[in-house]
């Protein structure tokens, strides 16, 4: 998995709402870690503000937001 390209493919096999309805908080923290892309990123974010909006979850994609950004 060192390739970008291979991280993005696996980044999004996952749907929003996969990453955020799961049972319990580990597997949503590791959801939101294993995105490695902005588009995915923001799908998940607005998936967030149409639901639960969670403030602890947006918070920890601000965190991936600044660590995409900071990898670019």
């Amino acid at each position: 998995m060192s390739d970008t390209g291979e991280q993005k493919r696996e980044s999004n096999e996952l749907s929003p709402a996969q990453r955020l309805e799961p049972p319990n908080s580990r597997l949503i923290n590791a959801g939101i870690v294993t995105i490695h892309d902005m588009e995915t990123l923001r799908a998940c974010v607005a998936y967030e503000n149409a639901n639960q909006q969670r403030v602890r979850i947006l918070r920890q994609f601000k965190q991936q937001a600044d660590d995409i950004c900071s990898t670019d």
